[in-house]
């Protein structure tokens, strides 16, 4: 089984624990079946391999995306990254390239495009394990997967079947309703539109060379940015007259808000947090090394981080994107393939960052043109290169790198560093990269 899994968008709705880098699919509060925490990306991972230990997994990412999944699963997928956002058919396009040129898929083999963050359990992915199955029957150009709705929804775009049966033609595509539009349409047996696609891949890619000029994939990549903003439904599925769905009636939640995602993580509180025996249906989330206590709180979200902090009353909490849109500092905390990067300290000309890294992780080599860096070494071993000069650091050791020089660390360890960054202009955009 090809399953390409869409990971985009920002991280406002579960803010301050998610941000435009860290999305919600990477915030571990769900618990794996060892009992440790793992992310929505880690859990749809396991699942699906749990289902079939053969599936080939492709992930169409963003840049900003990219380093925490190879963080969270480091080889164990396929990165497609985009060289910007132009929506989901762009993306499903390009990774549909990337698995016919560069990873060798057939065009007889079939793919399945799912989002990566709904909650569900194991016989979601058994089901997206069938179309596999139906798109080899090729009585369809392009297969759905539709989700039984459990209450007429506002929020989802919904598809109208022909019959009533587990697999049945498209008869029409509903926008998202009002209520009592929703309810008409689940008299209609109507389905949600849950964003699951089944081809084979030669179909998407003759589709895709009608619309798109491109020769392959490294021409299409050249050409991404100009390609138009368009999702896939709009550019593919309502379009194609041959097309039919499949009904799925297992469990289903799309985790979009603090209100949802409290309904399904593992963990009433997480961190350091006393809550006392007034608080009711309140879930608290604490990443500061600060002590929350929470009391009287009924039907609340409190969620803390290096971003800021939430406290929220459940209802309320799907409104909050207009407000978090007017914070517009940088993000905090970031996950990047080496390991993890928390800002401590902002001041004028000067920034402090605790740098955590992961045995046998290494940086990429780089310079900065303007600011000056000072590491500390608080704990682990590791081996540095600045200029080409290699030096074993522990524990105690601290190195000062002055703007342009090159320079890298190795972690031999587990390593802590805490990083003062010294400059008039301080900036993610002040780097270059170099081969070592």
């Amino acid at each position: 089984m090809n399953i390409i899994l869409l990971s985009g968008g920002s991280g406002k709705r579960l803010w301050p624990l998610s941000n435009d880098i860290r999305s919600k699919q990477f915030i571990k509060l769900f618990r794996d079946e060892q009992g440790n925490y793992e992310s929505m990306v880690q859990r749809v991972y396991r699942q699906i391999t749990s289902v079939d230990k053969e599936a080939t997994i492709t992930i169409a990412t963003s840049k900003s995306q990219a380093s925490a999944i190879k963080n969270q699963l480091g080889d164990k997928v396929s990165i497609c990254v985009e060289p910007c956002r132009r929506d989901t058919f762009p993306a499903i396009l390009l990774s549909a390239a990337y698995l016919h040129d560069e990873a060798g898929v057939d065009e007889d083999e079939c793919v399945v495009v799912c989002p990566v963050d709904p909650y569900v359990d194991d016989e979601y992915y058994e089901s997206v394990e069938k179309l596999e199955g139906l798109v080899a029957k090729n009585t369809a150009n392009l297969t759905l997967m539709g989700v039984e709705p459990s209450y007429p929804s506002e929020k989802y775009g919904y598809i109208i079947p022909k019959g009533n049966g587990d697999v049945s033609e498209v008869l029409e595509f509903k926008e998202k309703p009002d209520t009592e539009t929703a309810k008409k349409y689940l008299e209609q047996k109507a389905l949600w539109n849950a964003g699951v696609f089944a081809f084979r891949l030669g179909f998407l890619l003759e589709k895709a060379h009608s619309m798109v000029e491109f020769e392959d994939y490294r021409d299409l990549y050249a050409k991404y940015e100009n390609l138009q903003k368009i999702s896939f439904d709009y550019a593919v599925v309502e379009k194609e007259p041959s097309i039919q769905v499949m009904r799925y009636s297992g469990a289903w939640k799309d985790v979009g808000t603090w209100n949802m995602m409290a309904e399904v993580m593992a963990d009433d509180i997480k961190g350091n947090v006393i809550k006392d025996d007034t608080c009711e249906n309140t879930q608290i989330i604490n990443e500061l090394n600060l002590p929350i206590i929470c009391m009287g709180c009924k039907d609340m979200v409190i969620a803390a981080s290096t971003d800021g902090i939430l406290v929220t009353d459940k209802e309320r909490s799907g409104y909050m994107k207009p407000y978090v849109e007017k914070i517009s500092n940088d993000a905090m905390y970031v996950e990047k393939s080496w390991g993890t990067y928390t800002v401590i300290d902002v001041q004028t000309n000067s920034m402090t960052v605790k740098i955590t890294m992961s045995a046998g992780q290494e940086m990429s080599y780089h310079s900065h043109d303007y600011r000056d860096e000072v590491w500390t070494i608080v704990s682990g071993q590791g081996k540095a290169i600045v200029d080409g000069m290699e030096q074993v650091v522990r524990t105690g050791d601290v190195l000062t790198i002055a703007a342009g020089c090159r320079h890298t660390i190795k972690a031999e360890t587990n390593l802590d560093i805490i990083e003062v960054q010294l400059g008039e202009s301080i900036s993610v955009e002040d780097k270059h990269k170099f081969d070592m």
